[in-house]
């Protein structure tokens, strides 16, 4: 059946299409009005050296020269950031942080790639957590951010690394005030209307059908009616010639 043709069956049979149309509606903005909300937080971190470096002088007479943290970056620290993100990573951590078991809320620390199985060379902890409520979200983060940084100067004290060498985690974007995300509730609307939409077009061709096997059974009768007539007659005029 052709374009032109479907949206005839779609006009002929409006008693069924436009009820169908507003339920579709309607199922769509329920759907969008009971979906649950979604609140993202996020905060940054940079892993820095201290001004002295990452070592000591082997001679107290000769210091090491103090340099610009933001300027001394190295593979040593991409390597500390992909440690510490797979510690943060850890079911102890999420539910350190807070992190309800159930899956409702999701918690996220990468590097800042799009793949967190990549692991890109940067030194940087990006944190994101997704939750119900707002300050959930950003509660969580707050305490991933605060861990962080403890996670790193135990790591540091695990390996009894000179305290004048400890690597900072310096935030650089503090945790977020909390944007809903409205995509996925969008995407549900969408996807119960279109659901809803084939199910109209689904009705308005039962009803296309129905009304035409009923149009064909009547003339069939119709067209039944004068034979059947005419046998009854016929049946019935020798014994009337006979009396």
């Amino acid at each position: 059946m052709d374009f032109w043709a479907t949206v005839t069956v779609l006009f002929r049979r409006w008693y069924v299409t436009v009820p169908a149309f507003l339920l579709t509606v309607a199922a769509a903005l329920g759907v969008y009005a009971v979906a649950p909300k979604t609140f993202v937080s996020t905060s940054a971190l940079v892993l820095t050296l201290p001004v002295t470096g990452g070592s000591l002088p082997s001679d107290p007479k000769f210091p090491n020269p103090r340099t610009n943290p933001l300027v001394s970056f190295d593979q040593g620290l991409s390597m500390t950031s992909s440690i510490l993100i797979q510690a943060l990573n850890t079911p102890r951590a999420a539910a350190e942080a807070g992190v309800p078991p159930g899956g409702e809320v999701t918690l996220k620390v990468t590097s800042g790639g799009t793949n967190p199985e990549l692991m890109p060379a940067t030194p940087f902890i990006v944190i994101t957590c997704e939750a119900p409520s707002a300050e959930q979200a950003r509660s969580i983060v707050v305490k991933v951010t605060e861990l962080a940084a403890r996670e790193l100067r135990a790591r540091q004290q695990q390996v009894k690394a000179p305290p004048a060498t400890y690597v900072s985690a310096t935030v650089v974007v503090p945790p977020t005030e909390p944007d809903e995300k409205k995509g996925s509730r969008m995407r549900s609307a969408v996807v119960t209307g279109a659901l809803a939409f084939f199910v109209s077009l689904f009705a308005a061709f039962a009803a296309e059908s129905f009304a035409r096997h009923r149009l064909a059974r009547r003339r069939t009768r119709a067209a039944s009616a004068p034979l059947e007539t005419a046998a009854s007659n016929g049946a019935r005029s020798p014994a009337g010639h006979e009396g």
